[in-house]
């Protein structure tokens, strides 16, 4: 403030900072908790927090010149290393829950860090039933004795208020790497 002065936010400005604040805490809170079932192995319950109509894509990225730096990642058509759907996601937790998936025997520790969450277009977030959520993550894994993975980028995910809870609609998830390093892709992101 260059002129020194302190001004208030007063009257609808501040109700609508305020549900702002609420709902961008709200949404935090819900992709914590999310977080928290994945790495804790919780997949059953996880998968309550998907909506049956779900998209779980992560294009591949490519290597492109600076002037071509928008069409780094496959499009929605293309292929992907992961383009599911909710029976697809459900298939995949039920392999991993039967103790003989040859890539999750012995379980790999896995840690999420999930940061820079923001909604993407906060103005009409406020009222709507689907929110545009950004945010960025670190997945750890380590497997055995030697196997160490770290899977960085961002994701761009839809939550869809249903019967009053935020459930993922869609899920966006773009690598910062175009060669995968990981051996698999059994965790989830």
């Amino acid at each position: 403030m260059a002129s020194g002065k302190n001004t208030l936010i007063t009257g609808p400005a501040i109700d609508s900072a305020l549900a702002h604040l609420v709902l961008t805490r709200e949404v935090e809170d819900f992709l914590y908790y999310e977080a928290d079932l994945l790495d804790e192995r919780r997949y059953e319950e996880w998968l309550t927090l998907l909506t049956d109509d779900i998209r779980y894509w992560m294009p591949i990225r490519k290597n492109v010149p600076y002037r071509d730096e928008r069409g780094d990642i496959t499009g929605e058509e293309d292929i992907a290393w992961i383009d599911d759907d909710k029976a697809t996601l459900t298939k995949r937790v039920r392999q991993i829950m039967t103790g003989v998936h040859w890539a999750e025997e012995p379980a790999s520790r896995i840690c999420h860090i999930i940061s820079n969450v923001r909604l993407v277009e906060p103005g009409v977030a406020l009222d709507a039933n689907e929110l545009v959520v950004g945010s960025r993550f670190c997945v750890y894994r380590n497997r055995v004795e030697t196997e160490t993975d770290f899977l960085v980028g961002r994701r761009q995910d839809t939550l869809r208020r249903i019967d009053g809870a935020l459930k993922l609609a869609r899920r966006k998830i773009i690598l910062d790497q175009n060669v995968l390093m990981a051996k698999n892709l059994t965790m989830f992101f």
